[in-house]
């Protein structure tokens, strides 16, 4: 009797033990399953209102939870892109750099103290002030190179070599610049003997087997995506300085787990690298770090192309997003974000800027008049609420150098916004830009009534003050 009773509870501690296991599975697969439904529907709805046209990966617990392609590799839309498309990931190509100095850093080959001077690269005598921390931070002043022209590198040398002065002081202030980006391959190059290239190529891309990463690859390059604009046109993708990797979304993610298991550089060179010391709250080498929230951030542009990762070190979340069609990729990299998090999360509207902005590259007036028409007719479906859809159509209109038609569509947004301190710090660069300086002062006053902390528009004041005078 004793025996049975025994066996009893040992067999009814087992078929609770069991029954937490079975109901431990499905609740993960449960909200698995959730996480892909949601991330699907924002995706696809805003592929469908032609708010995106990339590739998306979100991983959970070192577990890829959601990857998808949606749209064309280029603006004959013949080609669907797949998981293998690779892209120009902008801004983010340039962790690579940082990174790679740190592996030098941590075999001794260079100190982040060092002066850029110590390399022998031929630069006027300001490089005795500047070190390789300066330059992976964006803070030694460094003259900078317009991609307007465009230089090639050795464009680049001559207009770096030929610039006497730094623009501020190093370490006293923040530019993001390409200067800084070619004078560290360079260094990389004059330490290692190789090519910036060959030594990521042998360092970095094939230890992490990212079989599909391709520096500077030109158009024939198989899997190679082309960007294009919103009425489908092709970007003119102009020739910069070498060195840019293109990637797709699974060797980015490859990287990103590298970084975060500490597979090429320690977790005290990373925490380098993650925060800029020189300012705070500006990009480092591995853009934004957001220390309360144990949180990664960069996102990279390049012509119409544009990506963005989230690295939740904490949540061990991470979402990329990389598109050829730039347009609401940061926010959609937000909102999946949100997702992941149990947050609540918006699937964007229908893009105003978008509806009108051929019109107004045309005729202003037209693409006003549209606006107004579109307004009365709209159901709910358009972005009518977001005060940024006319701020960037005014400053399109900025970039194509018609500031007029720019200040119209700025007065119209401040019309929809009254209370909008950067509408008319928007307005007030468009007035400046025109060179109705007045009007400009006007307006950045008014916005920093609105926001006493805007910084900008201080500056703007007392530049405007000093030329009247």
């Amino acid at each position: 009797m004793k025996i049975l009773i025994t066996v009893t509870r040992a067999s009814l501690l087992l078929v609770i033990l069991l029954n937490i296991g079975c109901n431990t599975k499905p609740v993960k697969k449960k909200a698995t399953a959730r996480y892909v439904k949601e991330i699907d529907s924002l995706m696809s709805t805003s592929f469908e209102r032609e708010l995106f046209n990339g590739n998306v990966l979100v991983a959970k617990n070192d577990t890829i939870v959601y990857k998808k392609s949606f749209g064309y590799t280029d603006a004959t839309q013949q080609i669907k892109l797949d998981d293998k498309s690779i892209f120009n990931i902008g801004s983010i190509a340039k962790e690579f750099n940082g990174v790679a100095i740190m592996m030098l850093v941590e075999k001794g080959l260079l100190s982040l103290d060092d002066p850029i001077s110590k390399f022998d690269l031929d630069l006027p005598a300001w490089s005795e002030k500047v070190t390789v921390n300066h330059l992976i931070n964006y803070a030694g002043g460094i003259p900078p190179i317009d991609p307007k022209l465009p230089p090639n590198d050795n464009e680049a040398w001559e207009i770096i070599r030929g610039t006497d002065s730094l623009l501020f002081e190093p370490g006293t202030n923040f530019r993001y610049d390409n200067s800084n980006v070619f004078l560290q391959r360079r260094i990389l190059e004059k330490v290692t003997g190789k090519t910036f290239q060959d030594f990521v190529k042998e360092n970095i891309i094939e230890p992490l087997n990212m079989t599909n990463s391709v520096f500077d690859p030109p158009a024939t390059t198989k899997h190679r995506t082309s960007c294009y604009d919103f009425e489908k046109n092709p970007c003119p993708e102009l020739e910069f300085i070498s060195g840019w990797l293109w990637v797709d979304s699974n060797d980015l993610y490859k990287w990103i787990k590298a970084m975060n298991s500490n597979q090429l550089i320690s977790q005290e060179s990373f925490n380098i690298l993650l925060q800029n010391p020189y300012a705070e709250d500006k990009t480092s080498s591995l853009g934004e770090y957001f220390k309360e929230k144990q949180l990664q951030r960069h996102n990279g542009v390049g012509y119409k192309f544009e990506s963005i990762f989230l690295n939740d070190f904490e949540n061990d979340i991470t979402i990329i997003i990389v598109s050829n069609n730039k347009n609401r990729v940061w926010d959609l990299g937000h909102e999946a974000y949100n997702i992941m998090l149990r947050k609540e999360f918006k699937i964007p509207k229908r893009s105003v800027f978008q509806f009108i902005r051929k019109d107004c590259l045309e005729d202003v007036e037209k693409g006003i008049e549209a606006y107004h028409n579109l307004k009365k007719i709209d159901s709910g479906d358009y972005a009518f609420d977001d005060p940024n859809e006319l701020n960037r159509l005014g400053y399109e209109l900025i970039r194509a150098e018609k500031p007029k038609e720019a200040v119209k569509i700025f007065e119209l947004a401040i019309s929809e916004f009254p209370e909008n301190a950067n509408l008319y710090d928007s307005s007030g660069e468009a007035y400046f830009v025109n060179r109705e300086y007045d009007l400009a002062l006007i307006n950045y006053k008014k916005s920093l009534e609105l926001d006493p902390k805007n910084k900008n528009a201080v500056k703007m004041i007392e530049k405007i003050n000093s030329i009247k005078e």
